[in-house]
């Protein structure tokens, strides 16, 4: 399923930009589209996944947590052993490439969580490139580690103090970034948002997570899942596991939003669940806003899943209702952490533990004899301090 010409998934999608960025947004989907069939770029990009990322990621039974849940199989696709810990660097890997195609030696990313600036800075360590990493100051703060992971690979973090000080203004200052700079400046956009064409790029290149689990699950089970669960911000995870079953109509798919404190509090994250329709980073798509069409400030225990947008594919596949989305608040996300650290000995991130919350609930409510996946987009050692802090805990004194 591709967009239109106008880079439109049905009524959502297109390119709401300044003039300034057209000529680049132009040349970008030129070079992607000459790229994408390219058997050279293809086998490039191809041998990085399996030589410096280390796919194919497994698909792992949680045998542990089947048993503790009780109901439906659960597997667990581990895009958390990806190298640096996520599914990002999937897409990062891809866009340096085209980057480096382009001749564009200075790269700009924002980030959130931090997962897609270090992937973005360790791709750019890898290539030689300059690399400048916007990054709100709350986030900043609450995931300190990833901000240090960047520097140590040369990257620049430039704090953004404006707005929410969170992802949502992180991507403004690389926007306006990009428009000044934009004769030499590559943009890697981390999600399925923005203008056309990162949605469609940044899906495919993310595409590969649905591609292995379609193929493992009918090499472990002999069959499709009966489920397929991931955690929604942007929703690059989302899409990239969904995308390879979109035909399988007798496979659902569930995208889980951050319900933060409380869909009724108004403090969450969750456009798809209660938001409307609007124009945001590029896009149309659905958002949190006022009653005036006012981005409003979002809130979520993790800051991956902190944005008040979402995907505008996403948006389409609520519209038309191949996939279904819901919101998981921040207290059973963080009880999802610590079932899977006790049952499997895995400490997931934030953002994925909303996805296994979803899954654990769903999976009690089905049959043995059905089977569940979650895409576990990444690791969570980079949300240690948020938990201790939470927990009351501080780690130097563990010492």
């Amino acid at each position: 399923m591709q967009p239109d010409a106008e880079g439109r998934f049905g009524r959502f999608g297109g390119k709401f930009v300044s003039e300034t960025l057209m000529a680049s947004l132009e040349a970008l989907d030129k070079a992607w589209q000459s790229s994408r069939n390219d058997p050279e770029f293809l086998e490039e990009y191809k041998s990085d996944l399996k030589h410096f990322v280390g796919r194919p990621s497994p698909l792992y039974f949680a045998e542990h947590l089947t048993r503790d849940v009780g109901g439906a199989k659960i597997y667990l696709k581990r895009e958390d052993l990806n190298h640096t810990g996520a599914h990002k660097i999937n897409n990062t890997i891809g866009q340096v490439l085209l980057a480096r195609k382009m001749g564009k030696k200075r790269i700009i990313a924002e980030t959130g969580a931090g997962q897609h600036g270090v992937a973005t800075a360790t791709v750019c360590a890898r290539f030689g490139l300059q690399c400048i990493v916007y990054m709100g100051a709350d986030d900043i703060a609450r995931q300190a580690l990833n901000v240090y992971r960047m520097k140590l690979l040369g990257a620049e973090v430039r704090p953004v103090t404006s707005g929410s000080r969170t992802l949502k203004d992180a991507l403004n200052d690389a926007m306006r970034d990009w428009v000044t700079n934009v004769d030499d400046t590559f943009y890697i956009i981390g999600t399925v948002a923005g203008p056309h064409p990162y949605p469609e790029m940044v899906r495919d290149f993310q595409r590969v997570i649905g591609v292995e689990a379609r193929k493992q699950i009918q090499q472990l089970e002999g069959r499709l899942p009966d489920a397929v669960v991931a955690c929604v911000g942007g929703g690059s995870n989302a899409i990239g596991i969904f995308h390879p079953f979109l035909n399988d109509k007798e496979v659902r798919l569930i995208g889980v939003e951050a319900g933060g404190l409380g869909i009724e509090t108004g403090k969450h994250a969750a456009p798809l669940t209660v938001g409307k329709v609007g124009v945001l980073h590029g896009n149309r798509t659905y958002l949190m806003a006022d009653e005036h069409g006012q981005i409003i400030e979002t809130h979520s225990v993790s800051a991956g899943l902190d944005y008040p947008g979402v995907g505008p594919e996403h948006s389409w596949l609520k519209d038309i209702k191949r996939a279904e989305y819901c919101a998981i608040n921040d207290d059973e996300a963080l009880a999802a952490f610590r079932t899977l650290n006790r049952t499997e000995g895995i400490l997931p991130a934030l953002e994925s533990s909303h996805a296994v919350a979803h899954g654990m609930k769903m999976a009690a409510e089905m049959s043995k004899d059905q089977v569940v996946v979650i895409n576990l987009s990444g690791r969570g050692d980079k949300d240690i301090h948020t938990v201790a802090q939470i927990d009351g805990v501080t780690l130097g004194d563990l010492l």
